[in-house]
């Protein structure tokens, strides 16, 4: 697909907690977000970067969506992610990152976005940003912990 890249909350929360929501433009350029996301995120980032675009969904969110029990970010991120014919949907919860690969669409979590920038040269290491997160209550195992640092080469 060659679609934007559409964003649940957590992303651009834990990024912007731990200085590191530039990332995701130099990865990705652009950031699309359904209004859903907008408000949850507003507290925590209350002024949006230019590069981060709010899209409103022009369909009703489908069955699969709605029946998956998911947060309102959640369900319109995969909602706007299928609307768009995004190429990538950036989410961290794990039942809808399921959701989000049963209807076909590629997902990377924050840990995922942080691996990918220290992949391409934009951060020199990952383990201090993921010490950042978890002192800020982001939630990883200690299996996925000792994943990323090794697919990192730390």
């Amino acid at each position: 697909m060659t679609g934007p890249v559409v964003s649940n909350t957590s992303p651009l929360i834990a990024l912007e907690q731990i200085g590191q929501l530039s990332v995701l433009h130099a990865l990705f350029e652009r950031i699309c977000i359904p209004p859903a996301v907008a408000h949850e995120a507003q507290p925590t980032v209350p002024a949006l970067p230019e590069w981060i675009e709010q899209h409103h969904l022009d369909q009703p969110l489908g069955a699969r969506v709605l029946n998956a029990s998911l947060g309102a970010g959640e369900s319109e991120a995969i909602g706007l992610a299928m609307e768009l014919g995004a190429r990538r949907v950036l989410l961290d919860e794990r039942q809808a990152r399921r959701l989000a690969v049963i209807l076909g669409l590629e997902v990377t979590g924050t840990l995922g976005v942080l691996l990918a920038a220290k992949q391409r040269g934009l951060l020199t290491e990952i383990k201090p940003w993921l010490e950042a997160l978890i002192r800020h209550e982001f939630r990883i195992s200690e299996a996925l912990l000792e994943q990323v640092l090794r697919s990192a080469g730390e």
